[in-house]
């Protein structure tokens, strides 16, 4: 199992107030590892870091060298009134490796692809967002909140293609969600962040533990019936490592 990501006690401030304190994780390919806490808790500041689009007042973080990255951004805004079809919008994508055709068929959405985009529900509208990311056959997903504005059916159903690509393509998958009783069941590793790692582990391991449950008020989570995932990595130590402080 390749190596994607490494965070090595990562810590974040802004303006005096400390974001993030001594994260540590490793993410590889072929697997999803999602990111679940309450507001605040520093979540969008984490995918940022990996991202390179935040710098970290402490530790170091570890990336393959020349990682491809796709990423769903939380939420996208578009001007009401520009005439933007699916397929254009996916052409302008920067790096692409992949024709639109491709991209959508990998999602399930070919018969989007001239409709526009202010037409899209929430549902098309996260499927054609992941089409993007997967524009330049990413090594590496980012899904900020990728159900956002979707209906339950539809969460389902986008969870679940989720995990068919990361078989598939045999990328990495780091995932922020709100969404954890369909979560739960549909990844290999959670962490639970509170500014901090509060507890981790594979689903089952998370859905027990206290901090969960004092965290989200929902104790009836621990009851939740979560599938259970083995993953061995095979270290490897070349890559770019940036040491902060």
């Amino acid at each position: 199992m390749t190596k994607l990501v490494e965070l090595t006690e990562v810590g974040l401030e802004a303006d005096g107030n400390l974001i993030l304190e001594r994260i540590s994780l490793t993410l590889n390919g072929g697997e999803i590892l999602t990111i679940v806490g309450p507001n605040g808790a520093g979540k969008s500041s984490l995918v940022k870091l990996v991202l390179g689009l935040r710098q970290a007042s402490s530790g170091s973080l570890w990336c393959k060298p020349g990682l491809r990255i796709g990423y769903v951004p939380q939420k996208l805004h578009l001007d009401p009134v520009l005439p933007l079809t699916v397929a254009r919008f996916l052409s302008l994508s920067h790096g692409r490796r992949l024709t639109v055709a491709r991209a959508l068929a990998r999602v399930g959405a070919e018969r989007l692809a001239e409709r526009g985009m202010q037409a899209l529900s929430g549902g098309e509208m996260q499927r054609v967002l992941l089409a993007r990311a997967l524009m330049m056959e990413p090594e590496l997903l980012i899904l900020d909140e990728p159900a956002q504005g979707v209906d339950v059916h539809g969460q389902t159903e986008l969870y679940a293609l989720i995990q068919r690509l990361c078989d598939e393509l045999r990328c990495g998958v780091l995932m922020v969600s709100h969404d954890l009783h369909l979560v739960m069941a549909s990844t290999h590793r959670v962490i639970c962040l509170n500014q901090h790692i509060c507890c981790h582990g594979e689903p089952e391991q998370v859905a027990r533990h206290p901090e969960f449950a004092r965290l989200f008020g929902r104790p009836e989570l621990a009851q939740l019936a979560v599938y259970t995932h083995h993953h061995h990595c095979d270290d490897e130590h070349h890559g770019d490592v940036r040491h902060v402080g």
